[in-house]
């Protein structure tokens, strides 16, 4: 046996006796401004508004399909680019997060997507800047993956257990919030636009707000300080080394080997994407009804992780494992819902008349259009349904904050590996009904592999030896709570 697999075998078998042995203390939760400026409600919308101005601008520039211009090729590349960076960041975001801390982690993450967005406006000005458009999302992709990894770590660990899908719910609908505006930014400013591509305004606008961003980290408390509601402190682990780090990657995997289950369901996380966005928002609807689609469909996410997360996965009369099935049976029936919907709005285009000049594009004024955009309606339930359970099944495996930054960073890896390969066969003109098919298929398949992992790996609580990533020297490792009659310290 190798000496890392050694090491391996060494890190992944820590003596639950002595974490068990052990009782966590209970911290008294600061009084006045400090009370709220630090509760986990108030960190977990900072965090919400973090990405409200980074990833939400991203989120309302891609919904516009094509990234708000004629020709999508340039944006189906650099889109191609940014998640393959993604993938390859992504595997060891988890590790870098635990060395340097959520709060740089996450700030390193938010300045790509200024770059990104400034990009953009380059190529309306200049138009043969698609270059410059590939570069600065290959960097993107590495700094999302920091950005996204630290964004999960400290959103499933400052709740208690009983919280994590209220939670999950407050930071995706804040989130979401930022694809909002950013779409009613696009769609008031380019209302009476011909062009059929947004003007050099709404780059400008997205530009100055992803900037905003980069700087709202630097007003979160330090992860260190923080306190749940039930009195616990949010562990934050330390490592030794960045070989440890790095080794952490694989003990997660040795010791909850379930989560290799929910691999494809994280694979199609960011897939279906392509086929919303570019091959049917981009295809069909001109520039203000592409506008007004992406205005309804980052906010039908707000009420679908709201619906789910609050609703559905943290009721408070029913046992978790019951939960995690009704959330199973609820995100599956939506896919066959929206997918049979849109399958017979597919058969009716290709991309090959679409890319004809002057060919018919749907308006908001038309008649066709309402039972077109509902579909749009219904995408974003599923989306924000689908990252919401995502998010809640790994929290309900672990509420260690070092093991859920492994996760997470699985997590981003997997659906960046997912998104890369079909925006890649998007801007190689792969037919639409290819890859809305593939979509369909890989989404099925995702719920079907999660199935044996929701039956035998979610309990009604969380065992300690699911809390410890490791233990070696350095490492403090996760006590469970003493029970909540223990006097405050």
């Amino acid at each position: 046996m190798s000496d890392v697999q050694t090491e391996i075998e060494k890190l992944g078998s820590g003596s639950s006796e002595d974490s068990g042995s052990q009782r966590a203390e209970i911290f008294e939760r600061p009084t006045g401004w400090r009370g709220y400026y630090e509760h986990p409600i108030t960190q977990v919308s900072l965090l919400g508004f973090v990405c409200f101005m980074c990833p939400g601008m991203f989120n309302a520039l891609t919904g516009l399909g094509g990234g708000g211009q004629v020709n999508s090729t340039d944006q189906a590349r650099a889109s191609a680019t940014l998640y393959s960076t993604f993938a390859f960041f992504g595997f060891f975001a988890g590790s870098v997060n635990n060395v340097i801390g959520p709060r740089r982690t996450l700030m390193l993450g938010t300045w790509g997507y200024s770059l990104y967005i400034a990009a953009f406006l380059a190529v309306n000005i200049h138009a043969g800047a698609g270059a410059f458009v590939v570069t600065a999302g290959a960097i993107l992709g590495a700094c999302a993956a920091f950005l996204w990894t630290a964004q999960g770590s400290l959103m499933m660990s400052y709740p208690t257990e009983a919280q994590k899908g209220m939670f999950i719910s407050i930071f995706w609908a804040i989130f979401n919030l930022g694809g909002v505006v950013g779409s009613a930014i696009s769609f008031g400013s380019n209302f009476n636009s011909t062009s059929n591509s947004v003007g050099n305004g709404t780059y400008v606008g997205f530009l100055i707000l992803t900037l905003i961003g980069v700087f709202l980290p630097l007003l979160m408390v330090d992860p260190d300080k923080m306190i749940r509601t039930d009195g616990t402190r949010v562990n934050t682990v330390r490592h030794p080394s960045w070989k440890t780090e790095f080794l952490s990657l694989f003990v997660a995997l040795k010791t909850d080997p379930w989560v290799i289950l929910l691999f494809p369901m994280f694979a199609a996380s960011n897939y279906f994407y392509t086929w919303q966005f570019n091959d049917y928002n981009g295809a069909i609807f001109n520039i203000r009804a592409r506008g007004l689609n992406n205005f309804v469909y980052w906010t039908s996410q707000i009420f679908g992780s709201i619906f789910i997360g609050y609703f559905v996965l943290d009721q408070k009369n029913v046992r978790r494992r019951v939960r995690a099935f009704y959330g199973w049976i609820l995100v599956f029936f939506m896919i066959f819902v929206v997918h049979v919907w849109a399958y017979f709005y597919q058969k009716t285009y290709t991309r090959v008349e679409e890319a004809v000049k002057g060919a018919y594009k749907i308006d908001i004024l038309d008649s066709n259009y309402p039972s077109h955009v509902w579909l749009m309606i219904f995408y974003g339930f599923l989306d924000s349904m689908w990252q919401t359970y995502a998010y809640w099944l790994m929290g309900a495996m672990s509420n260690d904050p070092a093991k859920l930054a492994v996760f997470a960073g699985f997590y981003k890896c997997l659906q960046s590996v997912g998104a890369a390969s079909v925006w890649a066969a998007d801007s190689a003109n792969v037919p639409y009904m290819n890859i809305f098919l593939s979509t369909w298929c890989l989404t099925v398949a995702g719920m079907i592999c999660a199935a044996p992992m929701v039956y035998l790996r979610v309990t009604d609580h969380t065992e300690i030896e699911d809390e410890v990533l490791m233990q070696v020297a350095g490492v403090e490792p996760i006590e469970p709570p003493v029970a909540a009659t223990a006097q405050k310290a």
